[in-house]
């Protein structure tokens, strides 16, 4: 089955060529794509650690084995009432915690690939999100970020000592790595960590510096212990493996309840420094193997959290040429697990948002739930290279060369099934 939600207005249409192009990078052959019109354009990429679960953020409700598969998680369908899914086209639907973003899909501007992911089956969360962010599935040999390889060709050469790209919230994501000069912003303490008083050590020479009667000594204590208990709170509602297994997936990222003033942040910033025009964001917490939730519940309030954040970066994004991608390093299992969550899958739907977005419609292929039609009969194939997406959405974006964008993108191909994804500059 392929995308068949369309746009109804005429002039949304114009997408680029079918059959336009043949390899990423395959030997000396180019594409035959007439180069795109020249613009102005930025792109943000927001990164969900953890491993989002697709299938509740664009419900496949019209499959007859979604609701089998999660009997206490799945979404209902859409009925018009505010606990169930709302209605995307004849397939998918879009979780209501997310509905503020329904009139983006409505208008044209929202768009996702509902089977994309890495060509390398690991379920590894450091794994997974390394090879994302270098680009490189498979691989674990040091390399750059390839947001960092997309500035050398954003900045042009020489490079100078400008950042071309910020980060927002990370104090050093792979994906930022690099040559390229980059600018990097912090945000405030996570809430689940216990930041300087974690380690055993450090925490016991800070008690003991500030072991007076004085007044500053007994504030610090009382902040400390607070600190340490609300952290401890914010664990205790799970096994502690799996907490530590949640915290690890969230590799260094803030948790989502900080994702929409880093959001904020990252769109002064850009707003302020047009030469900024690639920007970062992530957030964790999307490890859900417990206590997911369905319309409610934990995850729920995850994605209304993302949604806010989006809605602040659209407010400054919303030029021609600007682009968010959403991504997670891979996907969960489609069916629910002993504990009312998912464990980790491979295929994973990535969103596209922005006015060069051919939206309104999800695009490449889909083929659906049944047992035969999963990847090891358990969670989502992986039907498209992430690769393969990012390439529809830089080349136009950006203006890349075939050899330009097999820089940033090694080893990706050209997947002709998601030719449209993007519009006609």
């Amino acid at each position: 089955m392929n995308s068949s939600s369309k746009h109804s207005k005429p002039n949304r249409r114009a997408v680029l060529a079918a059959g336009a192009c043949l390899a990423l990078g395959a030997g000396p052959r180019a594409w035959a794509q007439a180069a795109p019109t020249a613009t102005d354009g930025r792109l943000v990429v927001v990164f969900l650690r953890g491993a989002l679960d697709s299938l509740s953020a664009f419900v496949p409700y019209a499959d007859p084995h979604y609701a089998r598969l999660r009997p206490s998680i799945a979404i209902a369908p859409p009925d018009g009432t505010a606990a169930t899914a709302l209605r995307l086209d004849d397939h998918f639907a879009l979780h209501p915690a997310l509905a503020a973003l329904q009139p983006w899909w409505q208008a044209g501007q929202l768009a996702f690939v509902p089977a994309a992911g890495s060509p390398d089956g690991t379920r590894s969360h450091f794994d997974a999100q390394y090879q994302w962010e270098t680009a490189r599935p498979g691989q674990r040999a040091d390399a750059p970020g390839w947001l960092n390889r997309l500035a050398a060709q954003v900045g042009g050469q020489p490079v100078d000592a400008r950042p071309r790209v910020v980060g927002v919230g990370e104090a050093s994501p792979r994906l930022l790595a690099g040559a390229q000069p980059v600018q990097l912003v912090a945000h405030g303490q996570a809430a689940r960590r216990a930041g300087s008083l974690e380690p055993a050590r450090q925490r016991e020479a800070l008690m003991a510096l500030y072991g007076g009667d004085d007044a500053l000594s007994a504030a610090f204590r009382q902040g400390a212990v607070a600190r340490l208990a609300s952290a401890r709170d914010l664990a205790s509602d799970m096994p502690p493996d799996v907490a530590r297994e949640m915290q690890s997936a969230s590799n260094g990222a803030a948790p989502v309840s900080l994702l929409e003033q880093d959001a904020r942040n990252l769109a002064t910033l850009m707003r302020k420094d047009r030469r900024l025009r690639l920007g970062f964001l992530s957030a964790g917490g999307w490890d859900t193997h417990v206590n997911q939730g369905a319309a409610t519940g934990a995850l729920a309030g995850s994605l209304q959290r993302l949604a806010g954040a989006l809605l602040a970066l659209r407010h400054d994004f919303g030029e021609p040429g600007d682009v968010i991608v959403v991504a997670s390093e891979f996907g969960r299992t489609a069916a629910e697990n002993g504990t009312r969550g998912t464990d980790h899958g491979h295929g994973n739907a990535i969103w596209l948002i922005g006015d060069g977005v051919a939206g309104g419609r999800w695009h490449g292929r889909w083929t659906g739930l049944a047992p035969a039609d999963l990847n090891e009969q358990r969670d989502l194939p992986a039907h498209h290279d992430f690769r393969a997406v990012l390439a529809q959405v830089l080349r136009p974006t950006f203006q890349l060369t075939d050899s330009a964008l097999q820089d940033v993108l090694p080893g990706a191909a050209w997947d002709r099934r998601l030719d449209g994804l993007m519009r006609r500059a």
